[in-house]
């Protein structure tokens, strides 16, 4: 049906994701700020009922798109070291920053936040900084 599944699966999401924090921004006042969110299932807030089914709404759409899209699962990787120290390392980051990618990247800019504006080109400066390196030290083109 799709010539291009990537493409497809890639521009579904990002729309997705888009409504998907438009409409809670409108209809619950929240921001879905990924990280906002966890933080406020684990401190046990007394509004963390919608906060767990935007959690396992992510889990879900992930679990659909493995199994009936093809996608691959971070489970599959044979890297699980550097899996958790990455995490650890984006969780660091994230305190640091005061938010998380999808928080300030989606959320924040959509609210015109200078503040979300400066972290987001900061995240992509330094992922890029990151391949650059990374491509380098492995021998491949920079």
């Amino acid at each position: 049906m799709f010539d291009d599944v990537p493409v497809f699966s890639a521009l579904t999401g990002g729309v997705l994701i888009g409504l998907s924090a438009t409409l809670l921004l409108v209809a619950c006042g929240r921001i879905a700020g990924i990280s906002g969110i966890l933080n406020g299932v684990l401190d046990r807030r007394s509004d963390s009922a919608w906060r767990w089914l935007f959690l396992i709404g992510l889990v879900a759409g992930g679990t659909f798109h493995h199994l009936f899209l093809g996608g691959e699962s971070a489970g599959e990787s044979t890297l699980v070291l550097p899996m958790i120290v990455g995490g650890f390392l984006v969780g660091f980051g994230t305190r640091m920053g005061g938010g998380c990618t999808s928080g300030h990247g989606v959320c924040g800019l959509g609210r015109l936040s200078l503040r979300s504006l400066v972290a987001t080109l900061v995240f992509v400066a330094a992922g890029m900084a990151i391949v650059y390196v990374l491509r380098c030290w492995a021998g491949g083109a920079g």
